[in-house]
């Protein structure tokens, strides 16, 4: 619960002369997600402003809001941010008004995770895989300890905040992803987050667009390092050169670094990759060698598999409970394995795309048996990188596929520089939208056809696994 007392202590930093009073049972920003008893945060948005929703959150159930301006006809109490408290509690519904909403969510997430200091969180960024190795973290620490992940996309400005407003007095660890668009970001969401733990998976030309520069994409993931406090410890991935470096500029006390070489702190040997079946490795640490077989997909999951152990042994778990987080198979979100039609076994790994993580799923998908298909669309927010990137990918997939469909303006170059690297015409597809690619799979897929469909999330290229897979 969250009590009225705190939520107006964490916007304002004014203590209030209430004793007790009621609260709320949590956050949300969609008012579609209220719940009896939430807190409604009425952001403004691209295309919708939270304001509108105020009257609909409170008919959901909604104990309150949190507003820029009131409307109108608002006939229930409301707490002004810059004047003082009241004597008495309010009952609910109550407004609070604020010059900037989501300063007054980033304000009460910071407030609500500093009342809770033995609860250690881990904060996660990188180019590729982040979210991946959230789950894989996440998955190894509730082994022992009771833990708070990030969901779904809550990485930025809103999400990271809503997740410290879960924190409980039995919260005994916490896993935050955190993205970013700009400079400065991370080092805000880290301000919020107070994260004891570091961990930082690669750099790459993500939101190059954006940044303009690698070189300032590596600044901006070094900011959860340079945030974090003298006895804390970052997770490196040692064998990233921009990412290996940062441990030299990391105020921590403590780096850990781990890769496939044995110069990391942790590593891994004797890999593996059996397609569904999963892979195998074999973990070095300290003079232990300790063999696994867990169940995540392609030779790329086995970064992901060494950041969470390495975080699992910064915080004393065993090698027994660190094996038996990294196989528990709801861990495995990016690239979901479902039937197709006509007997075809798809990949939907729509989630979104860059080169790396696009080659990576290339790879995967050159494991396993039967008919190979390619369905590729845009990589976006690639910068000056695009135009190769794309490229990068055409080849790997001329390597791999035998039916290459590519969908959209920067899908036409994967499918250009697959005919340059001589793949047939007739087996490479190069289309417009996913209504034109569905049409085509749901013609020639055929049984034990392996399918695998990536793109940027603004490619929606969801709405292709939605026609192919088979409805039983």
């Amino acid at each position: 619960m969250l009590p009225l007392a705190e939520v107006w202590a964490g916007i304002t930093s004014q203590k209030v002369p209430w004793e007790a009073s009621w609260g709320f049972s949590g956050a949300v920003v969609d008012s579609r997600l209220v719940v009896a008893g939430s807190l409604f945060f009425a952001l403004p948005g691209e295309r919708h402003d939270g304001h509108e929703f105020v009257r609909d959150a409170l008919e959901r159930g909604a104990h309150g809001a949190v507003v820029a301006r009131l409307d109108p006809g608002w006939n229930y109490p409301a707490l002004r941010w810059n004047e003082p408290a009241p004597a008495i509690p309010p009952g609910p519904p109550v407004c609070f008004v604020v010059p900037d909403v989501l300063w007054a969510l980033q304000r009460l997430g910071k407030h609500w995770r500093a009342r809770f200091p033995a609860c250690r969180v881990i904060g996660i960024t990188g180019s590729v895989g982040k979210t991946t190795t959230k789950e894989l973290i996440a998955a190894v620490l509730r082994q022992r300890y009771l833990t708070v992940k990030s969901e779904g996309n809550y990485n930025n400005e809103i999400g990271l905040p809503l997740t410290c407003l879960q924190l409980g007095m039995e919260t005994e660890r916490a896993v935050l992803e955190m993205g970013m668009y700009a400079l400065g970001e991370i080092t805000l969401l880290a301000d919020i987050g107070r994260p004891q733990v570091g961990v930082v998976t690669n750099v790459g030309p993500t939101h190059l667009e954006r940044l303009g520069s690698i070189e300032r994409i590596a600044r901006a993931k070094e900011e959860l390092v340079q945030s974090l406090p003298s006895d804390g410890v970052a997770v490196l991935n040692g064998d990233d050169p921009r990412v290996r470096a940062m441990g030299a500029r990391a105020p921590t006390s403590r780096t850990f670094y781990y890769g496939l070489r044995p110069e990391n702190t942790l590593w891994a040997s004797d890999i593996g990759s059996y397609g569904l079946e999963g892979i195998a490795l074999r973990f070095h640490y300290q003079g232990d060698e300790v063999f696994a077989k867990l169940p995540l997909l392609g030779r790329h999951s086995v970064y992901g598999a060494l950041a969470a152990a390495a975080v699992g042994l910064i915080e004393d778990m065993t090698w027994e409970e660190i094996i038996h987080g990294l196989s528990d198979r709801s861990a495995r979100i990016r690239l979901l394995v479902t039937p197709g039609v006509n007997g075809s076994i798809i990949l939907d790994d729509t989630y979104n795309a860059s080169p790396e993580s696009t080659m990576a799923a290339l790879n995967l998908l050159a494991e396993m048996p039967g008919r190979k298909v390619a369905v590729l669309g845009d990589m976006l927010e690639l910068g000056d990188f695009e135009v190769e990137g794309h490229r990068l990918v055409g080849r790997r997939a001329a390597e791999v596929a035998e039916i290459l469909v590519t969908v959209g303006q920067r899908g036409r170059l994967i499918g250009e520089e697959a005919l340059t690297y001589g793949m047939p015409a007739h087996r490479v597809h190069i289309l417009a939208d996913n209504q034109s690619a569905a049409a085509l799979l749901a013609d020639i897929l055929q049984a034990d056809d392996f399918v695998l469909v990536k793109g940027s999330r603004g490619m929606a290229m969801e709405q292709i696994i939605a026609a192919i897979a088979r409805g039983d």
